[in-house]
């Protein structure tokens, strides 16, 4: 295939999965090239993909929301087309700092110097770096099925540890996880999405096919490792010297009925702990919110949201 034919293919698939509304880009960041697609008009929404997924997680809400904001859905960097820096010792290269770092340059680069953010799972850790370290761009932000990543670690425990296996799994030196995902990703891949889900949860068949052509990367399976092993390094560090500063804007949080963080966490009372304005509820889903019950989601973003 040419790389015409694939420009071509890549932008049929993202007007079938978006709409006609919706364009792709790429843009260069200071630390990476981001791929992305936005549309719609209003205000700037940003949308946060989580692992081990990329933007087209949002495809079934994105259109609906466009009709209400600019909707921004980037690949974080290491997932998805994005670029796959190479890491450091101190893993700072996916750390959260600077994947936030990557969204203020993306945003400024479409004109806004300040915006709304909703994240999902890894994503949606980007987010609350966001407002950490920019309060004055972030009007507003959503966190779906999360619990801070600090409170997660300092709290851990053989529940956690069991069901959060894939934390430490991931932080493995030595390629361990890269060559053990690597032998067969399709696997690891589906069992994945399956294992979050709630019992009867779909997912469309061509989200699932290009989550798997990016996650078939032995570049994206080395990245996204790295971003699990910045979450026990470099971003346990930036959190520590936050601890005595909370998220100022409003804060959605939004969790599965269904899902491990439900079970796990009292989630409002946690985000208390680190927001000063905090609101949330658990929706009818699993841990994939967005795909699961994207109705309900699409609900809770636009009342939220729209109010700015």
């Amino acid at each position: 295939m040419t790389d015409g034919e694939h420009i071509n293919n890549k932008k049929g698939f993202y007007r079938a999965m978006f709409s006609t509304a919706f364009t792709q880009a790429q843009i260069n960041t200071s630390g990476a090239g981001i791929n992305m697609v936005h549309g719609g008009s209003g205000p700037p929404l940003l949308l946060l993909h989580g692992y081990p997924q990329t933007h087209v997680m949002w495809h079934k809400v994105a259109p609906r929301l466009a009709q209400y904001f600019h909707v921004i859905c980037p690949d974080l960097r290491g997932y998805g087309d994005s670029s796959k820096p190479s890491s450091t010792a101190d893993h700072y290269p996916y750390s959260k700092r600077a994947m936030s770092q990557d969204m203020i340059e993306v945003m400024a680069s479409l004109g806004y110097s300040e915006f709304m953010v909703a994240g999902h799972d890894r994503g949606a850790r980007v987010t609350h770096r966001l407002a950490l370290d920019y309060p004055d761009k972030i009007k507003k932000i959503c966190v779906m099925d999360i619990a801070p990543t600090h409170h997660m670690f300092k709290t851990t425990d053989l529940h956690f540890a069991t069901g959060y296996y894939h934390w430490f799994f991931l932080i493995q030196p030595n390629g361990l996880p890269e060559r053990m995902i690597g032998a067969d990703p399709a696997y690891y891949l589906t069992e994945k999405l399956k294992q979050w889900s709630a019992p009867k949860a779909v997912f469309t068949d061509e989200a699932v096919a290009e989550y798997l052509r990016c996650f078939s990367n032995p570049e994206t399976i080395h990245a996204s490792c790295e971003d699990y092993r910045a979450a026990a390094t470099i971003d346990l560090i930036h959190d520590e010297a936050d601890l005595n500063k909370k998220v100022t804007c409003p804060l959605l949080a939004l969790w599965g009925a269904k899902g491990f963080i439900n079970r796990t966490y009292d989630v409002l009372k946690v985000w208390n702990k680190y927001a000063e304005k905090v609101e949330g509820k658990a929706l009818e889903s699993g841990h994939h919110l967005p795909e699961e019950a994207p109705e309900a989601v699409c609900d809770e973003l636009i009342r939220f949201f729209a109010d700015n």
